[in-house]
């Protein structure tokens, strides 16, 4: 049994992570108010156990309450907010394993955004504009930031890109141990403000200023069989693989359900996706969720 909670600021992308985790087989509920939080637990377990005295029933029905997702905002009222780590304690000793993901936005794109949609902010009133409104909501959101699983930075995604984040991150996440991301980027487009650990490897020798090798990427074979080549890219890789196999069990350790390991260079198109991809490799050995994903590439 699962349960995801989504919150974030309005215009983050909530209604869109519940609506692919919907497509998914979730039941979904959008706006919980959060003191229900246990009573949905609870039924969903009192529905587990007649299904199972009952013997075989229809899928759909077993399985209606089985993966739950509810999306918790700051239309709640401010005293549910605060009650949040207590009731998220209170449903640790159900069956579900609990996830919080956590979506947000700066605050130019949640602006752009609304103003885009012509959508009214839920915390704009006569004497609140939109601006004070998504400040505000941030603050009444801190109790649950602060216990997120996953933070994901949707400033630059779009929605169909956000879809696909969520099908890689939560949904592939099939156990509960740690999942763990590799992520490349170009720091010309900035560094992953979602990132856990980040790795620069702009140092390396760079395949871009060699005319034949521009147009591949670190997944080709051209770009893989140059930096295989390079004495430093093995140094590298060598370190950061150390390095994590040292620390990362400790991550997993303090009850850690994902990890994000950022590897840059400058464009994020060449060796930030041969490091990321032979990471994956490497650790794919060692933990059982690992995923890799390229942020400046046009498939995710």
């Amino acid at each position: 049994m699962r349960l995801i909670i989504i919150s974030g600021r309005s215009g983050s992308g909530k209604s869109a992570a519940l609506n692919v985790l919907e497509d998914l087989g979730f039941y979904c509920i959008d706006n919980l108010p959060l003191g229900l939080l246990p009573a949905l637990t609870e039924q969903a377990q009192q529905q587990k156990l007649l299904s199972t005295s009952a013997g075989a029933v229809p899928k759909t029905q077993e399985n209606s309450l089985q993966n739950l997702a509810v999306s918790i905002d700051a239309r709640n009222v401010d005293q549910d907010m605060s009650q949040f780590p207590g009731i998220l304690n209170s449903i640790s000793h159900t069956p579900f394993t609990t996830e919080v993901l956590y979506l947000d936005a700066h605050k130019d794109t949640l602006m752009q955004r609304f103003s885009s949609t012509r959508r009214k902010h839920p915390l704009t009133t006569n004497d609140t504009s939109l601006a004070e409104a998504i400040e505000i909501e941030e603050q009444l959101l801190h109790p649950i930031s602060d216990f997120a699983d996953l933070n994901l930075d949707t400033t630059r995604l779009s929605v169909h890109e956000l879809r696909s984040v969520i099908k890689l991150r939560v949904f592939n996440k099939q156990s509960a141990d740690m999942a763990l991301l590799f992520q490349s980027f170009g720091f010309k487009h900035g560094v992953p403000v979602d990132a856990d650990l980040v790795f620069d490897v702009r140092n390396l020798p760079n395949p871009y200023w060699d005319p034949s090798l521009r147009q591949y990427t670190g997944r080709d074979i051209e770009i893989i069989q140059f930096l295989k080549e390079e004495p430093l890219v093995q140094e590298m890789l060598n370190d950061i693989q150390q390095y994590l196999t040292k620390w990362l069990p400790s991550f997993e350790q303090a009850n850690r359900s994902y990890m994000t390991v950022a590897i840059g260079c400058t464009g994020g198109h060449h060796r930030s996706v041969f490091i990321s991809e032979a990471l994956t490799q490497l650790f794919a050995v060692q933990f059982p969720n690992v995923q890799v994903r390229h942020r400046e590439l046009p498939d995710l």
